[in-house]
């Protein structure tokens, strides 16, 4: 069946690439996928509705699941109200083991297809959303009936056209989860006028003003939306789930452990090693007690997280670290450090090669791909966080800081529009604007390092005592009375 199924969507793609070809315009080109929606539509009118559909949830993502949280607790979250889940991206990274493991929830997988790579930039990029739009829509169209489908943006294009007929064709309500949005992000590349951006702008608001319900990061997107597009949406902050708190320090020997087998920054040097101890960089744990104890005089560890896109500049980051090895040249109350860099994207081997240029002797620098279940155990293990997301739009918030506070970890973040909603400078981190701005406030965070009557303990006891909303209670006072209201 498998195999039928993949022979229909390459057959359909490769009608409309040679319509294309052979210089028919685009409406005619995409007859055969007209045909193929008929055929669907047709078999399903052919038996009734059924009832469990109301009981039934598409969550979609054209990108990596396991690089999508927000779309996999979205899932989690209609999975523990009694839905099953339908689950669609790509499969590039392991999604967390909870949704590996949840019955109710189902992983199909779509392809990340690449089209023509021939001819004009022009023609290849449209050849390849003609294909994703074609396996997309077969691939709803091949499902059980749908109460809703909840589809990420960005990227958009074209799953919110092809998500919107789909929800049209199956009667299932179609909910957009603003993340940014996508023509904002294609303009850091090809500039606010070209045509692709133009046209990109244009499809978000008016597919967006289809859809049946709308979700949003910030109150700044919310208002945005709003006003420009006349879109009404509902704000759906993002939260950290319960995985997301401080580490106990048996559980950083563990990890420290684990990733010292591989990364040589997080091994206790040779000469420091004793009888009946395992050693970390951090940690020290006695083999016959089992007790661990943070060792003395460590270096302090700096965590960021990043997709290594456009939107993050990390020269500003190296160039702070190059500064803050400069003043532990100068005094002796700084401690080392070590940067740990997590993430994959397209940017990570263009600022590894930077990185690797680098000659500190106080500072280090690892760039790891950590598992899902290592992540938040890293960031509860952590002393500072720092972000250099700077949104697209201005409108979203980094996903990466929201996690960082509910490890209880304080941040310093480069300033945007809207960060506010989010950082609360002197309260729960600090907000920098360049890189000199963000050395002083390394320098000033960690002198006497580690001291418990720093800022740095007074803005991790501030988040401790402020006792931020996790995702189940977040989700359930916003989005379930959505579905209510629908059911209802």
């Amino acid at each position: 069946m498998a195999d039928a199924n993949a022979a229909v969507v390459l057959v359909t793609a490769s009608l409309v690439l040679l319509g294309l070809l052979a210089g028919l315009s685009l409406p005619w080109a995409l007859l055969p996928v007209a045909v193929v929606a008929f055929i669907f539509v047709l078999a399903r009118s052919l038996k009734a509705r059924d009832e469990s559909a109301l009981q039934n949830a598409c969550v979609l993502v054209l990108g990596d699941l396991g690089r999508s949280p927000r779309m996999q607790y979205h899932a989690l979250s209609l999975s523990r109200h009694g839905y099953n889940v339908t689950l669609i991206g790509f499969l590039g990274t392991k999604p967390h083991q909870d949704v590996l493991e949840d019955d109710r929830i189902d992983i199909v997988p779509i392809s990340e297809l690449k089209g023509i790579r021939v001819g004009p930039k022009i023609f290849r990029y449209a050849s390849k959303v003609v294909l994703q739009a074609v396996q997309l829509l077969y691939v709803l169209l091949k499902m059980e009936d749908q109460a809703y489908i909840l589809m990420q943006n960005p990227p958009g294009l074209p799953g919110i056209a092809v998500a919107w007929l789909a929800s049209r064709l199956c009667g299932a309500q179609f909910v957009i989860d603003w993340h940014n949005y996508g023509y904002s992000i294609m303009a850091l590349t090809l500039g606010e006028k070209h045509l692709i951006v133009k046209v990109a702008k244009w499809y978000e608001k008016f597919f967006g003003r289809v859809s049946d319900y709308n979700l949003c990061v910030t109150n700044a997107m919310r208002h945005d939306l709003q006003k420009n597009w006349n879109i009404r949406a509902t704000t759906l902050y993002d939260k950290p789930p319960s995985i997301f708190r401080e580490t106990p320090l048996k559980l950083q020997h563990e990890l420290f452990y684990r990733l010292a087998s591989v990364y040589p920054q997080f091994r206790a040097c040779p000469e420091k090693s004793k009888q009946n101890a395992e050693l970390t960089t951090f940690t020290e744990c006695n083999t016959k007690t089992g007790g661990v104890t943070a060792v003395a005089g460590r270096p302090a560890l700096l965590l960021s997280s990043t997709s290594w896109t456009e939107d993050e500049d990390f020269s500003v980051l190296l160039k702070a670290l190059e500064d803050y090895e400069g003043f532990v040249e100068e005094e002796r109350n700084l401690p080392s450090l070590l940067c740990v860099i997590t993430g994959k994207g397209p940017l990570k081997d263009h600022y590894k090669k930077i990185i690797d240029s680098k000659d500190f002797k106080h500072v280090q620098i690892c760039t790891p791909w950590l598992e899902a279940e290592d992540y938040p155990v890293l960031l509860g293990s952590a002393d500072l966080g720092v972000c250099l997301h700077t949104s697209s739009s201005g409108l979203d918030l980094p996903m990466k800081v929201v996690d960082m506070f509910g490890c209880c970890l304080p941040v310093c973040a480069i300033d945007f529009q809207c960060l506010d909603e989010l950082v609360k400078h002197e309260e729960n981190g600090l907000i920098f604007k360049d890189s000199s701005e963000l050395s002083l406030q390394l320098k000033m965070l960690f002198s006497d390092f580690p001291n418990e009557q720093g800022k740095l303990s007074l803005f991790r006891q501030n988040l401790r005592e402020n006792g931020q909303q996790r995702w189940d209670e977040n989700w359930d006072h916003n989005v379930l009375p959505l579905l209510k209201e629908h059911c209802d």
